[in-house]
């Protein structure tokens, strides 16, 4: 067997940042103002640590101004139906708050294989580029699993990453009181659960050549590539090491050193990067094995955890299911500059395509991602949260969170957006916003 590392658990408290009152110039209700010192906290989680640190990212990339062309791609599956329900609450959301956000939908995965023969065309990439920010909802499908690697619509969303390059993936997990029940772990273990997951995105197996499946000595051999470059580990250190300082402090590695030399080299480039750079973050290092098994046993003992793609790619799906459902959870992929990517991580759900069965609600929380992490409408973004938890206080549950004898109401995806654009509307928020 191979060596790994004794289990540990280490408790990180609760951060309470000090949060600046907004002066609201009309009536304002307590849930905005609620809503606006969390968008506070929440906008400096990811801004750089002084005005000394330069951060390579597109956080914040586009100054705040009255009208933004947002891409969507609507793509696959339940893809569509919660597209229109988000677009619906963001129309409520611009309507509210005096802004615009000009909507063009463009193609990616089996849709664009079936319209273009691409699962990524070109036209895609290029209005993607050219927009403030673009708002993916998922693709995929059985229809296409039996294509040709490069006509399957995943290989769309890698081309996208790698020439947008959108390298760093952030995906919050967090515990909401009103779904705790939802987990499949204990109360105890999941209240209070608070994980960021920071990925790198368009590096490692996925992307490493030589790659292929060969014939020698006469029987077929399959081969990828886990491969990083020193500059790919440090600038997704930096993105992680800002975000860590900003949260609680708290930074976690996750390699497999003991076992890949891919790994000792991220390793000693993070511990080189945090370091340096960034004096006021505690980092710790943890197996890949050990850091899934802890991630069960007792996941507040992570506040930030940074790691390679397909690990991250493993554990952020893991920590999402503390929160008890893929359908509540946002993410955001960004890159050195130009527009990120903002996605539900729930798949595209083809048995219930068509059956207004879908939760909307993680593709509306991507939404607010945008709004504060691209285009500089951090209060916005929190309105948007505050009305989808208002949802929640009501009582109202798509199926995969509706748990037996909850005594909330079972709805669809189009009645749980109508809900979220009608919380909006009941909202106060200040003259300006």
């Amino acid at each position: 067997p191979l060596p790994t590392e004794a289990p540990t658990v280490l408790l990180i408290p609760d951060p309470t940042p000090k949060i600046q009152q907004p002066q609201p110039t009309m009536k304002i209700s307590p849930a905005t103002l609620a809503a606006l010192a969390l968008a506070a906290g929440s906008t400096n989680a990811f801004a750089p640590a002084s005005p000394t640190r330069s951060i390579s990212s597109s956080l914040n990339a586009v100054s705040k101004k009255d009208t933004y062309q947002i891409t969507l791609l609507p793509g696959d599956g339940i893809g569509p139906e919660i597209m229109s329900a988000c677009k619906e609450v963001l129309g409520t959301l611009q309507k509210k708050c005096g802004f615009e956000l000009e909507m063009t939908d463009a193609l990616i995965g089996g849709a664009a294989i079936d319209a273009k023969n691409d699962p990524f065309p070109d036209e895609s990439l290029e209005q993607c580029r050219n927009s403030d920010s673009v708002l993916l909802s998922c693709i995929g499908g059985y229809k296409w699993d039996s294509n040709p690697r490069e006509l399957r619509p995943e290989s769309g969303l890698l081309k996208m990453r790698k020439e947008m390059g959108l390298f760093a993936n952030l995906r919050p997990a967090k515990v909401l009181p009103q779904l705790i029940n939802a987990s499949t772990l204990k109360k105890e273990i999941v209240e209070g659960v608070d994980v960021m997951c920071v990925r790198e995105l368009t590096g490692d197996v996925y992307f490493g050549t030589p790659k292929g499946i060969d014939v020698v000595d006469g029987e077929r051999v399959g081969y990828n590539n886990m491969i990083y470059r020193e500059s790919e580990i440090e600038r997704i250190a930096r993105v992680a090491g800002d975000v860590a300082s900003k949260r609680g402090g708290k930074l976690c590695s996750v390699d497999k050193a003991n076992v890949l030399d891919v790994s000792q080299l991220w390793r000693d480039v993070v511990t080189d990067i945090i370091t340096k750079e960034f004096s006021d973050v505690e980092l710790s290092h943890m197996y890949v094995d050990n850091a899934a098994m802890q991630l069960i046993r007792w996941p507040k003992q992570f506040d930030t955890i940074v790691t390679g793609n397909i690990f991250g790619d493993i554990l952020s799906d893991e920590a999402s299911m503390l929160v008890g459902s893929l359908g509540m959870l946002p993410s955001a992929s960004i890159g050195e500059s130009g527009p990120g990517v903002f996605e539900p991580c729930h798949g595209s759900a083809p048995d219930i395509a068509g059956e207004d069965k879908a939760n909307p609600l993680a593709l509306i929380l991507s939404a607010a991602m945008m709004l504060r992490y691209d285009l500089d409408r951090a209060e916005e973004a929190a309105l948007l949260e505050t009305a989808v938890e208002a949802v929640l206080d009501e009582g109202l549950r798509t199926a995969d969170i509706k748990q037996e004898g909850d005594g909330c109401k079972l709805v669809g995806c189009i009645e749980m957006g109508q809900a979220v654009a009608a919380q909006l509307e009941k909202i106060e928020v200040p003259v300006e916003v």
